[in-house]
C-alpha cells in the first residue's frame, strides 16, 4: 500500500488548533488577537502589512502568505488548499460579498489582474487550459462567502485523474512556497498591457 504524506493539511482537515486564527500564518502570529477581522483574507492582508510594519521584510511577510501580487484594489495569494499547482486568487481588498456592490475599480482591476494571472501561468506552467470563476453565497459554493474571490486555475488534458475520482485527493508535484517563488517572479517580469 502506499502512502501520501500531506501533514501540511492536517490542521485544516482536524481544525486541531483552536487559538489558530484563519488566514494568519504561522510566521505572522504576532499579529494581535484583538484586531482580527473574522474573514480569512482581511486577516491574511492584516497580518501581513502589520508584520511588516513592525520590521518583517516584504518578501518574508508576503512568502509568509502566499501573497503574489498587490495591486491598488486587489491582491493576489495562492490558494492555501489548492485544486492544481498554480491555483490563484484574486481579491479586492474590500470585504464585500457581492460582485455588484464591489467599487467599479476593484471590479475592472480584478479582470486586469486575471489577464495578468493567464499570462503569468501560461509562461511559467505551459497549462492546456484555465479555468476562471468565482462563487457568490454559501448555495453557489463559496468556501468564503463573505468576501469575493475569483479563482484562477491552469489545467491539464488529464489532469483528473483516479486519485480526484476516487479518493478525493489531489496530489500536487510542487510546494506551494515554490509556486509563490515562480509565479511571484512571473508577474515582477510581466508588463500589465
Amino acid at each position: 500500500m502506499d502512502h501520501l504524506w500531506t501533514p501540511w493539511r492536517y490542521a485544516y482537515i482536524t481544525r486541531s488548533d483552536p487559538q489558530a486564527r484563519t488566514g494568519v500564518a504561522p510566521e505572522l502570529a504576532d499579529w494581535p488577537a484583538a484586531e482580527d477581522k473574522h474573514c480569512v483574507f482581511c486577516n491574511m492582508i492584516a497580518a501581513t502589512d502589520y508584520a511588516i510594519a513592525h520590521g518583517m521584510p516584504l518578501e518574508i511577510a508576503e512568502r509568509a502568505s502566499h501573497i503574489i501580487y498587490r495591486g491598488q484594489y486587489c491582491f493576489l495569494c495562492l490558494n492555501a488548499y489548492p485544486y492544481a499547482t498554480g491555483h490563484v486568487l484574486i481579491l479586492p481588498y474590500l470585504h464585500t460579498d457581492s460582485l455588484a456592490a464591489a467599487p467599479p475599480d476593484a471590479v475592472h482591476e480584478m479582470i486586469e489582474l486575471a489577464q495578468r494571472t493567464e499570462r503569468a501561468l501560461r509562461s511559467t506552467y505551459r497549462p492546456d487550459g484555465i479555468n476562471l470563476g468565482m462563487n457568490l453565497g454559501d448555495a453557489a459554493g463559496a468556501g468564503v462567502a463573505g468576501h469575493i474571490h475569483m479563482h484562477v486555475l491552469p489545467r491539464w488534458i488529464g489532469d483528473t485523474n483516479f486519485m480526484t475520482v476516487t479518493a478525493e485527493t489531489r496530489v500536487l508535484p510542487e510546494a506551494l512556497d515554490t509556486t509563490w517563488k515562480r509565479l511571484r517572479d512571473a508577474l515582477k517580469n510581466s508588463a500589465t498591457p
